[in-house]
């Protein structure tokens, strides 16, 4: 029996890939050791395709909005104006929420004295009614405190040079941070000022050391997650914008403090899929909680009430079915991402996943018809095989 290159070729290539496998397996440490540091490599530049992916949806917009005659002036006027926008959209909300969070800690600084004299106050008339607990805190507590002070000091006796190291770890982790972002941004202008060259270098190469149909699916694969991405974006946006307003028109009926910073804030956080409004209702609740207690309560409930109108009614008319993953992927998708790369991750983690899903659909039900799997065999309700 005789083997034609394509099948040697092809059992070569399996043995190797074993091979490789065993290797990795038995080296498990020196295989996590080698991912870490290509990542580290390679991390900035993942990093800058995000900012591009993310800011060629407005410079897109912008673009197209630029008057005809800016021929060759025109990429580079929609680049300035995307970043001029993104910047400041982010000096405005720096400027409505910092000034407001300022004062914010100055009030509970201030009211801090009166709240630790009340809380003596309240300690005393309670040893008076409870006896008792006067004779637990004077022997077994101050005991026990004492105990405690020992080890904090001891602690930082043998642990001083330690926390010293791990600042200086920390300082050079935020340094190197600062360096990845810088080289991704650089990266992210350039991608976008040269997108078109990119694009038509990266499909000559598809199509000159591939097989055609393999190209063909490669492009449509990329058309479809520049497609999906841009809607989820943009709808995101807009859904974002909608939950502050309707946080301030709520805020103002009922009357409530710091309606400019919370529905910034709210607005703001949104932008993250899933886990987003959650912070700035946290952050909302904790500053009207300082204020007046009461109303940091009625806050929550509005907060829940807006989130199942938002829910149910605005994010499905809004961002419509573009994405078209289910709640379960979207949160796994948004963890994934957050891990991997913070804000940047989830956003694109999402549309990323969306595609994944969307082709793995489509895959998926061309062998059932190919296999004549009739669709009443595998929706609920089917009848179990016998």
């Amino acid at each position: 029996m005789q083997l034609d290159k394509k099948t040697i070729r092809t059992l070569l290539l399996m043995a190797s890939f074993c091979i490789v496998l065993y290797w990795g397996l038995q080296n498990l440490d020196r295989v996590g050791g080698i991912l870490n540091r290509v990542w580290g490599l390679v991390s900035p530049f993942v990093l800058g395709g995000s900012m591009a992916f993310i800011l060629n949806v407005p410079m897109r917009a912008i673009e197209k909005a630029l008057p005809k005659k800016l021929v060759k002036g025109r990429r580079a006027a929609a680049l300035t104006l995307t970043l001029l926008a993104v910047l400041g959209v982010m000096a405005l909300v720096l400027l409505l929420i910092l000034p407001q969070l300022g004062r914010t800690i100055a009030s509970i600084g201030a009211q801090l004295p009166g709240f630790w004299t009340d809380c003596q106050k309240w300690l005393a008339e309670l040893m008076v009614q409870y006896p008792m607990l006067e004779e637990w805190i004077s022997t077994e507590f101050i005991t026990d405190w004492q105990s405690a002070v020992s080890a904090v000091a001891e602690w930082f006796r043998n642990g001083g040079f330690a926390l010293v190291g791990n600042a200086a770890t920390a300082a050079t982790g935020f340094v190197m941070q600062f360096v990845d972002f810088f080289i991704g941004l650089i990266f992210a202008l350039y991608l976008l000022a040269c997108k078109e060259t990119l694009t038509r270098q990266a499909k000559m190469l598809l199509y000159a050391w591939g097989p055609a149909h393999r190209a063909e699916k490669a492009v449509e694969v990329a058309r479809l997650t520049n497609h999906t991405f841009s809607k989820f974006l943009s709808g995101q946006c807009l859904e974002a914008c909608i939950l502050g307003g309707l946080f301030a028109v709520g805020m103002l009926l009922c009357r409530m403090p710091y309606v400019t910073l919370i529905s910034v804030l709210v607005a703001v956080t949104a932008l993250i899929p899933v886990f987003g409004a959650f912070i700035g209702c946290f952050v909302g609740a904790f500053l009207i909680l300082v204020q007046n207690p009461i109303q940091a309560v009625w806050f929550v409930v509005l907060f829940l009430c807006i989130q199942q109108i938002e829910g149910n009614l605005i994010y499905p008319k809004v961002v419509g079915n573009s994405v078209g993953l289910p709640g379960i992927w979207v949160l796994m998708a948004v963890t994934i991402g957050g891990s991997a790369m913070g804000v940047m991750g989830m956003l694109v983690m999402i549309p990323a996943c969306s595609v994944a899903y969307s082709l793995l659909r489509t895959a998926t039900r061309r062998k059932l018809r190919e296999k004549g799997v009739e669709r009443e065999k595998y929706l609920p309700g089917a009848p179990k095989a016998k």
